[in-house]
């Protein structure tokens, strides 16, 4: 029987912070909206999400993963464009002083994307609009940027940032990085990491967070060559995709495979879809409910200019509603670009075809030697002026160029023309960036919130987190049936075997098995191994299973296997009773 009646939010963030997944920081000061500190089983459940990834992502596909700075100079973040336009717009209470993003206190139905924030101080007005904390008056909009600044180094005052985002750290090293990969393409690059945004008053819990974990890829791809061989794999994958077109019909998503919705232009092409399949996998492996996800494409105003297809998944929330969790953007060549056009430094790629071709060129020379005397100065400006015209105009005499808005006239007999068969082994290209982006604390926060139910067992309501084995942060917990020490010796043995093998397990010997057996339930343990007195008579022990609250008799001396296998999910329970 499931009942929850009140805001699955309160009922998980109260778990969580009993239980020690997540703790307001600085509370003991008052706290500060946006930050939390992870407690011991929460940092335990974030670093196995983030395992589960590298896993996925860098063990299983082959990408390389890097560390780099949370703190970044100036000039990198004037090149992403971050100083420009990572801004968002805040009015502040007159009375109160409290700040809000001005977008935010407007009716839903107000349309406001791409509001200035002139628009948005006359909107605010019209609306009648005044502070929601204390109603007072709320003063003009302006540009507030996200970024939070620091200074490095004394005396010189060099301005740096923390980073907005994990990226720009494998965009500045891309050099280096397409060396690494023997100057071939495809290649990604993955990072986990904190990052960080001075939201201006985030009061969505987890949700919105002023540091936080991003787990991203940049996947560097032939601007076009986006047809991709691991692709196959995830043709026949079918995902609920929330088209631009479904959005404007006011549709429900609807569940396509991902090789129709390429092959019907929904996703613009091949890798892109490939990594969509990628994420879908994730989102299921950690236990997301399938039910409670979306991937939905972005609208036409809302897609970032340089992007050329993106989609987002999302989770749905009980309190919040459609959240999202990941990112997946054709970036095209827009951060290499600009990255060359700001620091100076070649960021094109030679790309080898795998066979050289064969092409009709024609070829110009100009004799120098007469050429120079004639026109002095201007001579070599003549000369690639001449090398950039087309080849009928070439046949003139004499040939007529203009240069910065003189005109010269270039007698024929110093050019010559001759048309040649060359072989071609490549072309310099700037790569584009394929880019699903992770948000690590959002996707804690859901799993949590679809894990999280409530049933009735044995007249008491029972609270259990659903929690895979290979993400719970306590996979095995090892009671003694009573606290008995012929009981406990036995028990404290195997805890000691189970840790020296890797496995993370919870010892308990406190109160009735009973109550025990509903705190591990309540903190997502997925299996309780319990010493009773039959296994002091034939070395046997029972394995619970949470969700089905079943159990089954194992040898002892089979427990390491056993575990092992439930944990990595080679076996499910109904296989262990079987055997």
């Amino acid at each position: 029987m499931n009942s929850m009646q009140s805001d699955t939010y309160e009922k998980v963030m109260d778990l969580a912070k009993r239980r020690g997944y997540v703790w307001q920081s600085f509370e003991i000061y008052g706290g500060s909206a946006g930050f939390y500190d992870y407690g011991p089983l929460g940092a335990a459940l974030k670093r196995r999400l983030e395992d589960s990834w590298r896993r996925l992502y860098c063990t299983e596909n082959g990408y390389y993963e890097i560390d780099s700075t949370y703190i970044g100079v100036e000039s990198v973040f004037n090149a992403s464009g971050h100083l420009s336009s990572f801004t968002d717009l805040i009015t502040v209470c007159t009375q109160c002083k409290e700040p809000f993003r001005a977008d935010h206190l407007l009716p839903p139905s107000v349309e406001v994307y791409g509001a200035s924030s002139e628009e948005l101080t006359s909107m605010l007005k019209d609306y009648s609009v005044v502070c929601p904390v204390c109603g007072g008056a709320l003063g003009p909009v302006e540009e507030y940027n996200l970024m939070f600044s620091t200074n490095i180094g004394p005396g010189t005052m060099r301005r740096g940032y923390l980073r907005p985002e994990t990226a720009q750290g494998i965009f500045i090293n891309f050099q280096r990085l397409l060396r690494f990969n023997g100057n071939k393409l495809p290649f990604g690059v993955a990072q986990v990491g904190r990052a960080f945004r001075n939201e201006i008053s985030p009061r969505q819990g987890m949700i919105r967070l002023r540091e936080f974990t991003q787990a991203e890829l940049e996947l560097f791809v032939h601007p076009h060559k986006k047809d991709d061989a691991g692709f196959e794999t995830f043709r026949e994958m079918e995902v609920p995709l929330l088209s631009v077109a479904r959005q404007e019909e006011r549709k429900e998503p609807i569940m396509v495979k991902l090789g129709d919705a390429v092959s019907e232009g929904i996703i613009a092409h091949e890798t892109l879809a490939h990594q969509i399949g990628l994420c879908w996998t994730y989102l299921l492996k950690i236990g997301l409910d399938p039910e409670r996800l979306r991937l939905r494409q972005h609208l036409p105003d809302e897609m970032a200019h340089y992007a050329m297809d993106c989609w987002d998944a999302e989770a749905y929330s009980e309190r919040f509603g459609w959240i999202e969790i990941v990112g997946i953007a054709d970036r095209t060549d827009y951060d290499l670009k600009a990255h060359m056009k700001f620091s100076g430094e070649d960021l094109n790629v030679f790309y080898e075809y795998p066979e050289p071709v064969h092409r009709r060129v024609t070829e110009v020379k100009i004799d120098m030697s007469k050429l120079g005397p004639l026109f002095r100065s201007d001579a070599k400006a003549v000369a690639d002026a001449i090398q950039a015209l087309p080849p009928e105009y070439l046949e003139e005499d004499p040939i007529k160029v203009e240069v910065e808005g003189k005109e010269f006239n270039v007698p024929r007999s110093l050019v010559s023309v001759e048309e040649k068969i060359v072989e071609i082994k490549g072309e310099r290209i700037i790569p584009h960036v394929i880019e699903p982006s992770f948000g690590i604390d959002r996707i804690l926060y859901m799993l949590l919130e679809h894990s999280y139910n409530e049933d009735e067992v044995e007249g008491e309501i029972r609270r259990v987190l659903r929690l895979n084995p290979h993400v719970a942060p306590i996979p095995i917990a090892v009671l003694p049936l009573m606290s008995k020490q012929e009981l406990i010796s036995p028990a404290k043995r195997l805890v000691d075997d189970l840790r020296k093998r890797g496995i993370w397990c919870e010892y308990d010997e406190g109160a009735f098995i009973g109550r025990r057996y509903r705190r591990f339930d309540e903190v997502g343990t997925p299996y309780c191994i319990t010493i009773d007195y039959q296994t002091l008579e034939d070395s046997t022990v029972t394995i619970r299973e949470r969700d089905s609250l079943e159990q089954v008799r194992v040898a002892l001396e089979e427990i390491p296997h056993v575990v092992h296998n439930l944990i990595h999910g080679i076996w499910d329970f109904e296989k262990l009773k079987k055997s």
